[in-house]
């Protein structure tokens, strides 16, 4: 029989990274609440018969938020064979607040005490291990989770340890929970927890006599203690946290106060927002159009256009293979899956960077900035959070919402969290750079900002309407210490995000460039045509006067742009297929084909629109399900797809009216469109109709 292991502790406390140490599984790590919506489990690697649970990070088990209501709800209707509190060291007394509601819970546990190397140097203080341990009737084992230390005794103590520990409160209240249980009749395990409950806030289900009883209990408790009962047992809590900490913790005299002093920079009112700018700009930019760029380089035009082609084309003359055979292999599948895996170290190189900044600790000071800036405007920071995680891929950053209590602004954050160039997107940015700003640093780095900023003014639009209307959720969150962050931490979040890139490549991307040749080589009749006769260019054809005013009329654009709603990285595959033709893989070919079809405002718009636009099937599937009605589906496609097609309407159409020194009808329909956007922005909000909110 299994035993199962529970692994609990706050936000940040290193509960997930000790997860995947002992499992081997791979979870999502991060300085922000909400990483770890539901519950995870998995087998421990050294003992199969152990099934390790990892829980949201919670501060309480009072349910103020989702989190804490997961973890709650699973420790009392399924509770594990033991509990390992994970505790930050350098944040024991907020910790142990955990510690206490969990001994009331009356179920085995251990304290894993994380972050122990970091202690001294970042609180200038040491923790007496034997002494807290003592204090609390406990097995304490210091671990680092990050350095792999101390894991195994970890284990073996909880593998070995059943005990379980009673404590005291103040007698007086001691008396009144007593009374209380007495009352309630209950006899399981939780009996002085269900109390304790009871004794803050009656509990449904009760009686009129024993309602009344304890209700007469608690009033008699208040007046002895003149206080409230709730404000009586955290006192209590924090009374007891008190007498523990000052019997096990000591100063050491070495105080560094790094993380103040950074923070008080990083985090100021005034300068956190341009901090951050510029910290994305030089990301991008580096990523993108500088260290990416030459490895990108030499991958799509020395490895795939130079050797991968020649040698495939040297195999394929020897063994006779047909020509539309061949001429597929050259234009469809080299050219296709050249013209994206080009971009691989560009996307590792990203996300290498952006590991950096959020083993660090300086994202979570990101999602704080941010929440001053969106509470401004209806949101909050815990909707930037999933746009955070977007940044790797929509969908978990969709599914991320969940931990948004308030049901407008969890709605409105899903329809606008794929505004965020992912790295499905990423490919088309460093393609439009390259082939038409080949020496403008700001076209990468407004990729970025063109999605957060349109977060911004949709959440705007979008709150100031009857049907988002509400408040604004609270957000409350730990800021982690900032320390050097584990270079294999790092390079596995980069590589796990590029392999997934290379793994879509290999499979979708592979199938929709395969497509894409047969339909740009034969017509209705199933012939072989030249590429103007083609299925494909006919229905690009039909539809390409929609996309006429945006700059990108021409039925190419159209068909790459329609495949990006299967994947965003089919774009890049069907240009390279498209345009190029044999030599797809060749990215100086592609950029020439390019250049000479475009103009730089035109394929400016293409990005905008490809980056706006409706996301992937994935994606969408994902919106559908965590909307639960088909309807707000509908909705959220066409609030994206018509945000993309305004928004690269007014850039195309007015960047043209600048350029020729006159406006057109199209050029005055586009300030009209801007005018009614600002109206959107800057009007009085609507208030919500009782009507609407009873539906």
């Amino acid at each position: 029989m299994k035993k199962s292991i529970a692994l609990l502790g706050n936000p940040n406390s290193g509960k997930t990274s000790l997860f995947n140490k002992l499992t081997g599984g791979s979870q999502q790590v991060g300085n922000w609440p909400g990483v770890t919506v539901e519950r995870k489990s998995g087998l421990y690697r050294k003992d199969k018969e152990v099934m390790i649970q990892d829980l949201p990070g919670i501060y309480s088990l009072s349910p103020y938020s989702l989190e804490e209501e997961v973890s709650k709800r699973y420790l009392l209707e399924t509770p594990p064979d033991l509990v390992i509190n994970i505790i930050d060291a350098t944040n024991l007394e907020r910790s142990l607040y955990l510690t206490l509601q969990l001994l009331e819970l009356d179920i085995p546990l251990i304290i894993g005490l994380n972050m122990m190397d970091r202690m001294t140097k970042e609180s200038g203080r040491e923790i007496d291990v034997d002494r807290l341990s003592y204090s609390l009737g406990l097995p304490v084992i210091p671990i680092s989770a990050l350095k792999n230390q101390g894991l195994d005794r970890l284990m073996a103590t909880a593998l070995s340890h059943e005990d379980r520990v009673s404590f005291q409160y103040d007698e007086r209240l001691e008396v009144a929970l007593a009374e209380i249980s007495e009352l309630l009749g209950e006899k399981n395990r939780h009996a002085r927890y269900d109390a304790l409950q009871a004794f803050e806030a009656l509990p449904e289900g009760l009686s009129d006599r024993q309602a009344q009883e304890i209700q007469s209990i608690v009033k008699m408790t208040e007046k002895i203690f003149d206080d409230d009962a709730s404000s009586i047992v955290v006192n209590e809590r924090y009374d007891l946290i008190g007498q523990m900490t000052r019997l096990c913790l000591k100063n050491t005299g070495k105080a560094d106060q790094l993380t103040d002093k950074i923070d008080r920079l990083i985090t100021n009112k005034w300068l956190g927002l341009p901090i951050f700018v510029l910290i994305m700009w030089m990301v991008y930019y580096l990523s993108i159009q500088t260290v990416g760029k030459p490895l990108s380089d030499w991958l799509t035009d020395d490895f795939f256009a130079g050797w991968l082609t020649g040698q495939v084309q040297e195999l394929m003359a020897t063994t006779h293979i047909v020509g539309w055979l061949q001429n597929l292999v050259n234009d469809g599948i080299l050219a296709g899956l050249g013209a994206v895996l080009g971009f691989v170290p560009q996307i590792f190189v990203l996300f290498l960077l952006l590991g950096i900044l959020e083993d660090s600790g300086y994202m979570a000071r990101v999602a704080f900035v941010m929440d001053r800036l969106f509470r401004r405007f209806g949101l909050s920071g815990k909707s930037f959070i999933p746009m955070l995680i977007s940044s790797g891929c929509g969908v978990p950053g969709i599914m991320a919402t969940r931990t948004i209590e308030q049901e407008q602004e969890r709605k409105i954050t899903i329809m606008i969290t794929t505004f965020m160039p992912c790295s499905a997107k990423l490919p088309l940015i460093a393609l439009i750079s390259g082939a038409f700003f080949r020496q403008a640093s700001w076209v990468a780095p407004s990729a970025y900002f063109l999605g957060v900023g349109m977060i911004i003014v949709s959440g705007i639009m979008l709150k100031k309407t009857r049907m988002f209307a509400g408040d604004t959720s609270a957000f409350i969150m730990e800021l982690p210490s900032y320390h050097l962050p584990g270079p294999g931490t790092v390079l596995k979040y980069a590589w796990d995000k590029a392999f997934s890139f290379i793994k879509r490549a290999g499979t979708l991307i592979f199938i929709v460039n395969v497509l894409i040749w047969f339909l740009a080589n034969f017509n209705f009749s199933l012939q072989m045509v030249d590429t103007e006769q083609s299925v494909l260019a006919q229905v690009g054809s039909w539809l390409a006067l929609l996309f006429a005013p945006l700059g990108f009329g021409e039925w190419r654009a159209v068909v790459a742009t329609l495949t990006g709603f299967l994947a965003k990285e089919t774009v890049v595959g069907t240009m390279g297929v498209l345009y190029a033709g044999g030599s797809g893989e060749n990215r100086q070919v592609l950029w020439q084909s390019l250049s000479i079809a475009y103009v730089p405002l035109a394929a400016y718009s293409f990005l905008v629109f490809n980056l706006l636009c409706a996301p992937c099937v994935a994606a969408v599937s994902t919106i559908a399900k965590e909307m639960g009605d088909i309807k707000w589906t509908l909705r959220a496609i066409a609030f994206q797809t018509g945000l993309a097609y305004a928004m690269s309407f007014i850039i195309y159409q007015l960047g043209e009216a600048l350029a020729v020194g006159h406006l057109g009808w199209l050029s005055l329909a586009a300030l009209l469109i801007l005018a009614f956007g600002l109206y959107l922005i800057f009007r009085s909000p609507k208030r919500r109709e009782l009507a609407y909110e009873s539906l």
